[in-house]
């Protein structure tokens, strides 16, 4: 072999190995400065609680600070259109809530794709929601609540957070698969929509486990099953709507997205530590305290579940001519 033809042949390997040796340092050196958590709802929120919870995780982990930014407007919107134009360098992330699974189908003029535009990063928890009902109401199962509700048209209302969100359209599904008729109600949010549950104003609720549980706890609430496919460690006893409707699944699950084009080792490193932390006995503790499970898996685990949940809960909300406020 010549002299020129081995130099030609190391120069080409040396240059093969740079993307690689590039990828090392880059993940290396990462976060070299704060990072951005935006949020797509008011502090006190779920999306807003779990974002500080795997920020203070990730700040400890990384030795950056990870901090929130509320944005909040237009179910989450605001945030997400503000993290897609960022830089996809992974300085600025998304706190993804349930919500950007109906966004697409509620608000059809959206200036982005969230599916296209994104990266998805790493699931965080997923949070049961509850069929419950005021305990007035003279029902103590599923098959008792509809029974009841065909018996008298008109009669039973259900609450929510507003049009759009996973307690409407939890709602939503259960009326389609049942053929209950529970005339919905719209609330500002989970806090007054339970305050009006409790008085009997409205008489049955899809809400989330960690909006519901406190007050089934109490007995302000009577709990007739869980929306998940499978039971919940935080109510034991109480059986799933799929037991007696069965395919019914109804739940809210939250994550983190980046920018569409975040180099594949960043995001790879965010998920390890959010993984990492999601099996740290602490963070568990405190998703259990909130009825949620741990949402472990790899960045492809949380992109297909936000395609599987944006087709599910679009046909939902087309089918039953749902618009946005």
């Amino acid at each position: 072999m010549t002299l020129a033809r081995r130099k030609f042949l190391h120069l080409t390997a040396s240059a093969a190995a740079l993307p690689a040796l590039s990828r090392v340092a880059r993940a290396d050196t990462y976060p070299s400065h704060p990072v951005r958590i935006l949020v797509g709802f008011a502090a006190g929120s779920t999306t807003d609680i779990l974002g500080r919870l795997i920020g203070q995780w990730l700040s400890q982990r990384l030795g950056q600070q990870f901090v929130v930014e509320n944005r909040p407007g237009a179910g989450g919107n605001i945030a997400a259109e503000e993290m897609i134009k960022a830089a996809p360098d992974g300085y600025t992330l998304y706190m993804v809530p349930p919500a950007v699974a109906a966004n697409a189908a509620l608000y059809p003029h959206l200036n982005f794709d969230f599916l296209r535009d994104t990266a998805a990063v790493a699931g965080v928890v997923r949070v049961p929601n509850v069929a419950e009902v005021n305990p007035a109401v003279p029902v103590k199962t599923i098959p008792e609540l509809i029974a009841y509700a065909k018996a008298n048209p008109g009669k039973l209302s259900f609450e929510s957070a507003g049009i759009g969100t996973a307690s409407h359209l939890a709602g939503q599904l259960f009326n389609s698969m049942t053929g209950a008729n529970l005339q919905h109600v719209p609330y500002r949010g989970d806090g007054p929509a339970m305050v009006d549950l409790i008085a009997g104003q409205v008489q049955v609720g899809f809400a989330t486990m960690t909006a519901s549980i406190g007050h089934i706890r109490s007995g302000q609430l009577r709990a007739l099953a869980v929306c998940t496919l499978e039971r919940s460690d935080a109510l034991p006893g109480v059986p799933t709507v799929a037991e007696f409707v069965p395919g019914f699944e109804a739940s809210s699950w939250f994550g983190i997205a980046a920018p569409k084009g975040t180099p594949a080792d960043i995001v790879e490193r965010l998920n390890r530590e959010t993984n990492a932390g999601l099996a740290d006995p602490t963070i568990k503790a405190r998703l259990a305290d909130m009825g949620g499970m741990a949402l472990t898996g790899s960045p492809a685990d949380f992109g297909k579940l936000i395609v599987d949940e944006t087709e599910k809960w679009g046909k939902v909300i087309r089918e039953a001519g749902i618009k946005a406020e």
